[in-house]
Parts: structure tokens; sequence; C-alpha cells
């Protein structure tokens, strides 16, 4: 069954709000009577309003989706079409479901209305209708009336959360429809294998996640000195294609892996390549000031894995305490979070940095933190002509690569990149009419020569020249 930890660290309603009814039940009367809404809920189901059971949940808001699946899925199971309604009334991002059906029946604020949708998220690209504010007759599992109650989050309002009432005679058969509900999230996940990036809204702060692309690069899109690439592969792939036998030979399957080296060398392109090298796993990426969330971000890996948890430019929160002598809250986050998720979960920290001197010692202590740390260095003269192969794919590249390759002796992948982008836009400039964009000698070398003048000192520099 799905567990309220499973769902992200939201505070869960999980409460009897009986005694909000029982403390009205004097003003509110015998049974709202006159209130169409309140007779609605009362008539299904068969009881005054005072004697209703309500048992709740709450979740992020971006769950929203997942508790629409487990909504709609409990419903289809129950066989017959669901009695939609909504509440009508001004006010409502300010109310409670429950509250809004007490002054229904104590002053008649709020009647029977249609349901409000909203669209969100399930994809990069996909977006699904879900009810904003709704409520649905039904039955329990055991034949029961009861009624569900959806409710998005309203950040204008500051509820954070999306939520979801059970409404009974009985809290037993409350509670259980609710679980029930629950564990159909779990098996309709709308998160699970998808690519994930932790946000900041400018909502009061809020979190947000956002669906990416997954990347599709190929082994030869990836240009690291011999060795590297397969050493990297060895520790995040082939732990993941073999998880079962080791697990059986008493292995633990959680794995961290640290890129480190210069700016624009290709930490990053390494991390997309995995990303698409391991197409079933969910993908949590952090960077920046999103990597605050990386509790939640934990906790969505355990939940949704096999999982990967990226964290780009990780010495931003995990600086040697040596460094910050009153401690670092993130810091310790991190470590909570690396170090609560089981060994036997299939979930891999893939952590980036510029500055690996400065990281926190205590990353490597345990297994499943840092167990594998790769430099990716600059690129060295075969790995140069490579890159420039590589980023003139698109081009027909005539120049004669070698004066380029020895002219580029300690620049970046990014540099090298740049140098393609600049001597493609020289070729099209001096022949705008030819489909095909030819780049030569000339248009190389006039490339190179602008970059390294004196005058873009400051380019190279941004770029991860060595000797900028």
């Amino acid at each position: 069954m799905g567990s309220a930890d499973e769902y992200g660290d939201s505070a869960a309603l999980a409460a009897d709000l009986h005694r909000i009814i029982r403390a009205t039940a004097d003003s509110v009367g015998a049974s709202g009577e006159g209130n169409e809404l309140v007779d609605k809920v009362a008539g299904h189901l068969g009881v005054t309003l005072p004697k209703v059971t309500v048992v709740g949940q709450a979740w992020e808001a971006w769950e929203h989706a997942n508790v629409q699946r487990g909504v709609d899925a409990y419903l289809a199971e129950r066989g017959t079409t669901p009695d939609w309604f909504g509440i009508a009334g001004a006010h409502r991002g300010h109310e409670e479901l429950v509250g809004m059906l007490v002054a229904a029946g104590k002053q008649g604020l709020y009647e029977l209305g249609a349901v409000d949708f909203t669209t969100v998220a399930i994809g990069p690209d996909e977006v699904t209708e879900v009810v904003q504010l709704g409520l649905a007759a039904t039955t329990a599992p055991g034949g029961e009336p009861v009624v569900l109650g959806v409710r998005g989050a309203n950040l204008q309002y500051g509820q954070q959360q999306c939520r979801l009432e059970v409404l009974a005679a009985d809290r037993a058969i409350a509670t259980a429809v609710r679980d029930r509900i629950e564990q159909l999230m779990a098996e309709h996940d709308v998160l699970r294998g998808q690519v994930l990036a932790f946000g900041v809204s400018e909502n009061r702060g809020n979190e947000l996640l956002t669906f990416l692309p997954r990347p599709d690069l190929a082994g030869e899109d990836v240009v690291l000195p011999d060795g590297v690439l397969d050493s990297i592969e060895r520790h995040i792939v082939g732990i993941a294609e073999h998880g079962d036998r080791l697990l059986a030979a008493g292995q633990h399957l959680k794995r961290g892996l640290l890129l480190h080296g210069p700016p624009g060398t290709g930490k990053t392109h390494t991390v997309r390549y995995l990303m698409g090298r391991l197409p079933g796993n969910t993908v949590v990426v952090l960077t920046g000031i999103a990597m605050r969330f990386i509790a939640s971000a934990a906790s969505l890996a355990r939940r949704l894995q096999p999982s990967i948890v990226v964290l780009e430019d990780v010495d931003l929160i995990a600086q040697d305490r040596g460094h910050t002598p009153m401690g670092n809250p993130l810091l310790f986050s991190l470590l909570d979070a690396m170090d609560g998720i089981g060994r036997d979960a299939d979930v891999t920290f893939l952590l980036t940095t510029n500055r690996a001197g400065e990281l926190e010692r205590a990353l490597a202590d345990r297994p499943g933190r840092v167990d594998l740390a790769v430099e990716i260095p600059l690129p060295d003269a075969a790995g140069r002509e490579a890159l420039l192969r590589l980023y003139g794919r698109g081009l027909k590249l005539t120049a004669d690569l070698a004066p380029i390759v020895e002219g580029t002796d300690g620049v970046t992948a990014s540099f090298v990149k740049e140098l393609l982008r600049r001597a493609s836009l020289r070729a099209i400039t001096e022949h705008p009419a030819d489909g095909e964009i030819v780049v030569g000698d000339a248009e190389l070398a006039g490339a190179l020569a602008e970059m390294n003048d004196a005058r873009g000192a400051l380019t190279r520099s941004l770029l991860g020249s060595r000797d900028a």
C-alpha cells in the first residue's frame, strides 16, 4: 500500500475531521435541509451532515496528476459512471472543503455547482485535465456510500498542497477508500520513468517540479580520454544491468559518482549521456538554489527507483566543513538524504563539481555516497580533433584540422563547440546563397584568431580556456 512517505514529505492530513463537523452540529441543524449541496452529500451518505466522518490526505502541488489518476482508477474499479458535482459560491479559494459544507448548511453561503477543472503537466510536452475543486458520489469497496472530494493547490490563496478527502458514515470505510486510492496512485504514478527538475516558483518560494525531455546521446557523442567512459558505464550502467545478481550475492546497489574537472570539459554532457543510457530510470535534477529540495528529491528517488539524482555543482552545498565553521544545513541534508536511501535501493547519485578539492570528505565515507570519482580533464590533441569532427557533423568540414588542433591546446570542449559555431557563421556570411555550409581553412583559422584575440580574454575565461 502506498504511504504518505512514499508520496514526498508533504504534511499529511491522515486525520479524522469528524470533530470539525461535530463542533458545528448545533448551529448547522439536523441535515442542512434546504441547501441542495448539503442535501446531495448527506442524501448520498444516508446520514445527517453532523454524523459525516472525513478522512483526508495532502500532497505537494506537483502530485495533482497522481491524485487525479488514483481517483479516476478507483472510480473505474467501482464500475459505475461517477457522479461528479461542484461547489458554487464566493471565496472558495480561502475555504477548506469541509468548511464550505458547514457554511453551506449553516449560512447558505455555498450551493451545488459545476466542477472546477484545470490542466497540469504529465510530461515534457503533455498535459492532462484534473479536478481543481469537485466531489464525486461513489461507493466503498464493500458497497457503502462515500463521497470523494478533490481540491487542487491554489498558490494565489496560499494553499500549496492538493488534497483528497473521503466522506463516509464510518471512519473505517473512509480510511479504506483513501488507502485504496493511494495504492492506485502508486500503480499509475505519472512521475515514474520521467526526467524531473526541481525549481522555485516566484510565489512564496514553494517548490515546483518540471518535466524535461530525456537526452538521447550516443557513445560517440561523448569525447573523453580512453577508458574513462567505460569506467563510468561499468559503475553506473553495469550495476543497473546486473542488479539482481549483485543483490543475490549480498552486494548493494546504491551508488554515487562524482565527475570533477574544469568548467566546460563535458561533465554535464556525460551526465546527459547517462540519462539516455538508462531510459527506464526516473531522473531528478537539482541545480543552483533548487538543491535545497534535496530531501524531496531523495524521497522521489526512493519511491520511483530505479532512479538517478543529479546534483550539478554540488560544491555549492557540499563544501568542506572547514570552510563553514558554523555548519552548512544543506550539507547535512545532502548526507542525510544519501544515507536515508537503503543500500539495496537502485538509486544513483550523480554529482558534478569544478572544485573537487573543496568538497566535504564525508561524501566518500560510506558506500552509496560517492563510490567513484572521475576527472573529466581538458581534451588532449586526439580529443580536440574528435570534438572538431563531432561538432562539425552538420557541416562540410574541408579545413585541415591539424593546425587547429595544435592551436587549441588548453581549451575546453565548450571552446571547441563555440569555435565551430563562429566558423559556420563566417561561412554563411561569406557565401549566403550556398545551401551547404562549407567550413574551410579560412573560416576556422579566422574564428580561432578571433577567439584568441586579446579582446576575447574574458570570453576565453568564461568558456574555460586554461591559459586565459
